[in-house]
């Protein structure tokens, strides 16, 4: 058992799965507004619970995940193909799509709270065992994943580890899915079909549905820590607070 367990943190393990099945199948809805119940329901989904539940220790899970610090990204990118570019333009345009979310490159590894690992499938089990999780023997699934770290104050940690030689639009749903995972909405649902936070969509960019959702998370209004029970009475609140700022009516 790792020190990070034994202090009663949570590792909540969230993976990209991908398959030519679902490639070739995909979700391709779209629409210009959004109901509210419709972007309530997709936030309660996403920001409560963990895709895999396992890993959900201490009842974390149940609870608002969200940095209250500023986020400062590294980014170790290690396959062929440098992809850091991609990678630190999607970082440094997160703060103009979320204004509530402070986030910026850091100046070393050792400063940053969110370490981006770029690599080669080759090397995807390896760095996500060794690096990440330093387990040996834990099951690696798909081909991105992302571990957060939090307690009831905030989010102390993420790593998030991407897969760059599958393909341009493998990669980039990669890329934005896991990182945004990373700033708190960790669970997946089939049903949000408007959310790149769905298995069997094919969305390989930030939607406006999952601007509203990471928007309300990062609403001044809502607080690491707090249950559904007591979101639910500043849903409306934390909505408006996003269309807002988002300009999404």
């Amino acid at each position: 058992m790792d020190q990070i367990r034994f202090l009663a943190l949570i590792g909540l393990l969230v993976a990209g799965l991908f398959c030519a099945g679902l490639v070739a199948m995909p979700i391709q809805a779209h629409a210009s507004r959004y109901d509210d119940k419709e972007v309530e329901q997709g936030f309660y989904k996403t920001v409560f619970g963990a895709e895999i539940k396992a890993l959900s220790w201490g009842g974390q899970s149940k609870r608002v995940k969200k940095y209250v610090t500023p986020v400062k990204v590294w980014i170790d990118n290690r396959a062929q193909r440098n992809r850091l570019n991609t990678v630190r333009n999607f970082v440094t345009s997160l703060p103009t799509s979320i204004p509530g979310l402070q986030v910026r490159m850091a100046n070393n590894r050792k400063d940053a709270n969110f370490h981006i690992y770029v690599v080669d499938s080759s090397d995807y089990v390896r760095t996500v065992q060794d690096e990440v999780y330093n387990d040996r023997s834990m099951d690696v699934p798909g081909q991105c994943i992302v571990r957060v770290l939090s307690r009831r104050s905030g989010i102390l940690r993420s790593d998030a580890v991407i897969v760059s030689d599958q393909g341009r639009s493998v990669f980039h749903r990669c890329m934005v899915e896991e990182i945004l995972q990373g700033l708190g909405p960790v669970n997946d649902d089939n049903s949000l079909v408007h959310s790149v936070f769905n298995d069997e969509s094919s969305f390989d960019y930030f939607t406006q549905y999952d601007r509203l959702i990471l928007n309300m998370l990062y609403s001044p209004h809502l607080r690491p820590g707090m249950t559904l029970k007591q979101v639910k009475p500043l849903t409306p609140d934390l909505l408006q607070y996003a269309r807002k700022v988002t300009g999404l009516r």
